[in-house]
């Protein structure tokens, strides 16, 4: 027996939400890396950790839902996913740990990194949501044409 899911669109607030809050974590995380004192190389090391966190996200929430109903990836795809989400999360914490700034900077920093990764998810579920309504509409509407001719 097949899984149902019953899906919906998302109101346009939630939407509206949703992108905001990923835009406001992204503007505060890339504001923080600016504003870090500091060697370069510190803020350079931060700022590649936020964007391979970011990055790494979007690939785990869709391998995630991709393989909600059975296991469509190779395993050594999902764990190449599981070891990149891993790994940038503790090679970006390790970054943030080992700086030598003020703790109100690091905890600043710690804040904006994990509401990036917060709206990140919460974005790439919104967005494969609304492509899975999409999806069950146009198929509901080919199979009632089809049932009228």
């Amino acid at each position: 027996m097949a899984t149902q899911y019953v899906m919906q669109r998302d109101s346009s607030g939630w939407r509206i939400q949703v992108w905001l809050s990923f835009g406001i974590a992204v503007f505060a995380c890339g504001a923080g890396v600016l504003q870090l004192p500091g060697q370069e190389l510190d803020r350079a090391f931060v700022a590649l950790g936020l964007f391979f966190s970011l990055f790494v996200c979007f690939a785990l929430a869709k391998m995630i839902r991709d393989n909600r109903d059975g296991q469509v990836d190779t395993g050594s795809w999902v764990l190449t996913v599981w070891a990149a989400f891993a790994a940038a999360i503790l090679l970006t914490a390790w970054g943030l740990w080992r700086m030598i700034i003020p703790p109100w900077e690091k905890n600043y920093m710690l804040i904006s990194w994990l509401f990036l990764i917060s709206s990140t998810f919460t974005l790439a579920k919104t967005v494969r949501d609304a492509h899975e309504v999409e999806l069950m509409e146009r198929t509901q509407f080919v199979s009632e044409e089809t049932k009228v001719q």
